[in-house]
């Protein structure tokens, strides 16, 4: 499908970025990824302020509000205006008109054709530019005193409108308490609800951490949260600049987002394994860093346990003279069951067979800039392929280009323009379905 012009006012707020752009520069990390604000294996809890911003106590409150605007091309959907084929969230990737950093779409609008619940979330704008208010987020951390323990909550709220009228929902989407267990060693167990282990993406998954605006083709894989126990342990071996990392989980339902499988019960009473194995290497100018990950055990979106879900993953990172590279590959495998299906949207009628492979890679290049407000600019561009198929139904090839511009300003606000251009390769019709994007975070 070709781009077509860019929207007014997307056009104007880029060219406002670019006009903040002057002023003495040099090359710095991207943003995400600099400034302790996540650890590189997510043995943390996300987003923490920078030392010093803060007094310290036992109790902190922290967020960020993410505020959005956005306009989709056709009607918000990638659903062809003529297409039988059914169900009709098979034969198309519902989730390529994303416009924030959560997945939600444009719209989920199939026509009234019959779908099976292989769908995101909706801001429910359709084909319509608008204001958005994509999160209004509220952490609470609590140190224990004299005790090796932390317990955390991220408590968000999601404004939201569809054609049945308001759909503002409160997700609580952690709430865990970790444990350190030894001074001497770099080891944290977490009981509750918390981040994926499987793969990076879900590092990003915060608004105020997230490069950019919108998440891979691929996010909807990997950056679920569910509930369980995980493991993390990190050996340093300082004498090649290295270390060496084990995440593992035993979760209710593995990596996937809550739209397709629910994280806060088990539906079949068995466990679903998932774990990471990474190596770092920490050179003064060159970073590199190393993963492959994997989950197996029983689907959540269906109550039998012998209806398997597999995931294969592998990740890189690089960091070098200003320039970031993250690049993965995911591969899904899922088993056909019996009976209804039950996600976090609803309940649908069939359990069907599903296989994924896919690949994403993201290229940043980051600025500190001097220039009054101005702390930072990035520029960053993704390129990612997802081919994948319902089993006995025709499989479906897909890409995207993404390119974005991130300006930081003072210590706390953050701006981004981003543009999505989605093709449709083998399986189904091109459709107009490009989505041009804003987001303006603040932290607090």
């Amino acid at each position: 499908m070709s781009a077509r012009g860019w929207s007014p006012a997307w056009a104007a707020a880029c060219a406002l970025l670019a006009m903040l752009a002057g002023g003495s520069a040099r090359a710095q990390e991207p943003a995400g990824e600099g400034g302790g604000e996540v650890d590189a294996d997510n043995a943390g809890d996300g987003y923490t302020p920078a030392e010093g911003t803060v007094a310290a106590s036992a109790l902190q409150i922290n967020g960020y509000v993410d505020l959005g605007f956005a306009r989709a091309q056709g009607d918000g959907t990638s659903f062809p205006a003529n297409d039988t084929r059914l169900p009709a969230d098979y034969g198309v990737d519902t989730f390529a008109t994303a416009v924030n950093s959560r997945g939600d779409v444009a719209s989920t609008d199939s026509g009234g054709r019959f779908v099976n619940g292989f769908l995101p979330r909706s801001v429910g704008i359709g084909g319509r530019a608008s204001p958005l208010i994509n999160t209004v987020d509220f952490d609470f951390r609590y140190n224990v005193p004299a005790a090796p323990l932390l317990f955390f909550s991220r408590l968000q709220l999601l404004p939201r409108f569809t054609a049945g009228g308001d759909d503002t929902r409160p997700l609580l989407e952690q709430a865990f308490v970790r444990l350190l267990p030894f001074d001497s060693q770099e080891m944290a167990l977490t009981v509750g609800k918390f981040d994926s282990v499987v793969g990076i993406e879900y590092l990003d998954n915060q608004a105020n951490i997230r490069i950019g605006v919108t998440p891979s083709l691929l996010a909807r894989y990997t950056t679920g949260q569910s509930l369980g126990a995980k493991l993390f342990y990190r050996v340093q071996i300082p004498g090649i600049w290295s270390a060496l990392s084990l995440n593992v989980a035993a979760t209710t339902s593995g990596s996937f987002v809550d739209s397709l499988q629910p994280p806060d019960v088990s539906q079949t009473g068995a466990p679903v394994g998932s774990g990471r194995l990474g190596y770092e290497l920490n050179l003064p100018r060159l970073q590199v860093k190393l993963g492959g990950s994997g989950l197996y055990g029983p689907r959540n979106d269906q109550t039998e346990r012998n209806v398997r879900q597999r995931i294969l993953a592998g990740d890189v990172r690089l960091a070098l003279f200003g320039v970031y590279l993250n690049a993965e590959y995911v591969r899904v495998d899922e088993d056909e069951g019996a009976g209804v299906k039950v996600t976090g949207l609803g309940t649908f009628a069939r359990v069907s067979g599903f296989h994924e492979r896919g690949y994403y890679a993201q290229v940043a290049y980051g600025l500190a800039v001097d220039a009054g407000p101005l702390r930072k600019i990035t520029a960053y561009g993704r390129y990612e392929r997802r081919h994948a198929w319902f089993q006995g139904f025709t499989p479906l090839l897909v890409d995207r280009v993404t390119a974005g511009l991130r300006v930081d300003l003072w210590e706390a606000l953050i701006i981004k323009a981003e543009m999505l251009i989605n093709r449709e390769l083998e399986g189904s019709p091109s459709v107009p379905n490009n989505v041009q994007t804003l987001s303006v975070v603040y932290s607090f």
